[in-house]
């Protein structure tokens, strides 16, 4: 094999309660990557369509990502990529991860796949480091492995993948203004009182429970942050209002989808999850700012070959 076409999904980090350690893909919005053999060492991006992106690998999530898989191989190996963005930086439905997931995994499969997921998830995380200064790895770990995943634990690096329920549906608005995931993390306050880290650790453990039994009764109980969104909710123009749009819809939860400014929300089958989209397009009509709604089932496959 000399040459692989990838989808690299899109993907909802924190899902409220778990900030930096849940997250999920979409299945309807991601990226589109051509990854190919070459003689030059090292990594080209021949092409970048969508966004106004660094061409230099360097200076690229998906050259930083490539570079740390090659370094750990000592590899003098060659490839040439050309990007398709779907997903605009700073929208908060990683657009960053996408990149540096789908880069890693195409080379690996390239060079016969002498990585593992886990192992990918460490050099996609080079890329977010790039990308907000910061190895996080709750996008990438859910582009990479689908469905929904827990970080359990960052050193040493330990993903957890989560069963999806059935009937589980995302609806994400993507208002078309953006927030730098960087400028974002620096809101949040270095220590939490105890009374709501303790309610948050009971809804993470509840948000688990409830995947893992299909109870959406519990999953919708869960859905809630008290670390992250009391702050960030500031940055978004109409999130209240649309969160209380979206339950009004009949969503099990709502929250920021990473660092915003998309918004998700989830719900129990498709035509709730549509009824909502239409209840929070509502909202930004009236506010006047340009947007996307998506509709989509959870993916439970990560990056794929499409070609």
């Amino acid at each position: 094999m000399n040459q692989i076409k990838i989808f690299a999904p899109a993907t909802v980090a924190n899902v409220s309660c778990g900030f930096d350690v849940l997250g999920f893909a979409l299945d309807t919005i991601g990226d589109e990557m051509c990854i190919r053999k070459s003689d030059k060492k090292g990594i080209t991006i021949t092409k970048i369509e969508g966004c106004n992106l660094p061409l230099e690998a360097k200076k690229n999530v998906v050259g930083a990502a490539g570079y740390a898989l090659l370094d750990a191989l000592d590899s003098d190996a060659g490839f040439e990529i050309e990007i398709c963005k779907n997903i605009k930086p700073g929208s908060g439905i990683g657009s960053s991860a996408a990149s540096a997931a789908g880069s890693v995994f195409a080379i690996n499969k390239l060079l016969g796949a002498p990585f593992n997921k886990t192992e990918l998830v460490r050099f996609a995380m080079e890329g977010e480091r790039l990308a907000c200064g910061a190895a996080i790895a709750d996008n990438v770990s859910a582009a990479l492995f689908g469905g929904f995943t827990l970080v359990r634990s960052y050193n040493p690096l330990d993903i957890v993948s989560l069963p999806t329920p059935s009937e589980l549906y995302a609806t994400v608005i993507h208002p078309q203004i953006e927030v730098k995931t960087a400028a974002s993390r620096k809101l949040l306050k270095a220590t939490v009182p105890l009374k709501d880290a303790i309610k948050q650790w009971g809804n993470v453990g509840g948000l688990i429970s409830g995947l893992y039994t299909e109870d959406y009764d519990l999953i919708s109980r869960s859905l809630h942050d008290y670390i992250a969104e009391p702050v960030r909710a500031v940055l978004i123009p109409g999130f209240d209002k649309v969160k209380r749009e979206s339950l009004s819809a009949g969503a099990l939860g709502c929250g920021i989808s990473g660092s915003g400014p998309s918004i998700f929300a989830l719900s129990k089958g498709l035509e709730r999850a549509q009824n909502v989209a239409n209840a929070i397009q509502k909202v930004y009509q009236n506010i006047g700012i340009d947007f996307y709604v998506y509709v989509s089932k959870i993916n439970t496959q990560g990056v794929k070959i499409i070609s």
